[in-house]
């Protein structure tokens, strides 16, 4: 696993733990004690770190290449799920991962970016930036959800849309719109979860949503940080004065109305305890629907909008 540069003090108490863990078995020699010394100080050193950690390392984590994502989620969360590929126009976008399954009792349709694990998967996901096809793969499962009146429950973790020539031609920009307006439109709940970094279009495109929670080192703005700087700045050296300046971390947010609840992530961030962070999430979602499910459609398609129009109403 990749050690961030604030996490190396970590890195030799880990290998001395797995040196002794190791030592126990092959020698059966009890290293308990010493085992719980080190998980102490480890514990310790977690703690102060990450008790208020800066703009920029909430950003590193954000983007942690360990950090989960929508199918390891639905490993942990979703039972019986099944995958639904293909927009039916063009191809099967791998950068989102739709389909159906249970959360707990609760059929709900799942949808959500996912990046690779190693350059290949990558690749092959297009680092979770998604083309036409994936938002319009999108529509086709919302449009199901609705049809079956099943809840929508989404995972938001891209740097944005891809911006290529290709997408462009496609459609990019009406796929996205068009998300947006179905959004507004569809008379089940939909439940969002910013799981790493919401980036532009890309995330808003299935992030319109009646519950927002955000994952507590998750970041989440209109462009990414990198790209503020190159236009206000015109070099990407600025991007911690323009993450600074956007507001984009989940306190931030919260502070502001644009998300409904912080979602705590274990000590040292989610991509140390996967299991954890499920869980999290998965109140998370169990609560909102609790809620949400007791509203006809009429009252949450008059609450949805409302949420939104208070969120664009405040900063005029």
């Amino acid at each position: 696993m990749l050690v961030l540069d604030f996490e190396k003090p970590l890195q030799e108490i880990e290998e001395q733990i797995a040196s002794l863990k190791k030592m126990a078995m092959d020698r059966d020699i009890d290293v308990i004690e010493e085992i719980e010394q080190l998980e102490r100080k480890k514990n310790e050193i977690l703690q102060k770190e990450f008790a208020n950690l800066s703009i920029d390392k909430i950003i590193k984590v954000a983007r942690h290449p360990s950090r989960p994502y929508t199918l390891d989620f639905v490993k942990h969360i979703v039972e019986d799920f099944t995958e639904v590929h293909g927009d039916r126009r063009f191809s099967d976008d791998k950068a989102i991962v739709t389909g159906f399954g249970y959360i707990d009792s609760q059929k709900v349709a799942i949808i959500g970016h996912q990046k690779g694990k190693n350059t290949k998967d990558n690749l092959d996901r297009n680092f979770g930036m998604s083309n036409p096809e994936g938002y319009r793969k999108s529509q086709r499962v919302m449009k199901l959800a609705e049809k079956f009146n099943i809840p929508v429950v989404t995972f938001v973790d891209t740097p944005g849309a891809y911006p290529g020539v290709g997408a462009e031609e496609r459609g990019q920009s009406e796929a996205i719109a068009s998300n947006l307006k179905l959004m507004f439109e569809l008379e089940v709940p939909i439940v969002v979860v910013i799981t790493g970094e919401g980036g532009s279009g890309g995330a808003l495109a299935i992030a319109n949503g009646d519950k927002i929670g955000m994952l507590e080192f998750a970041i989440y703005s209109v462009i990414s940080p990198e790209g503020c700087s190159s236009i206000l700045w015109r070099d990407t050296k600025h991007s911690i004065d323009a993450a600074e300046s956007m507001r984009i971390t989940a306190k931030d947010l919260f502070d502001l109305g644009i998300i409904d609840e912080i979602i705590k992530e274990p000590l040292g961030g989610a991509h140390r305890d996967y299991e954890e962070t499920a869980k999290n999430i998965k109140n998370f979602i169990l609560n909102s629907l609790d809620e949400l499910l007791l509203l006809s459609k009429k009252k949450l398609l008059k609450k949805r909008w409302e949420k939104w129009r208070g969120m664009t109403t405040q900063f005029l």
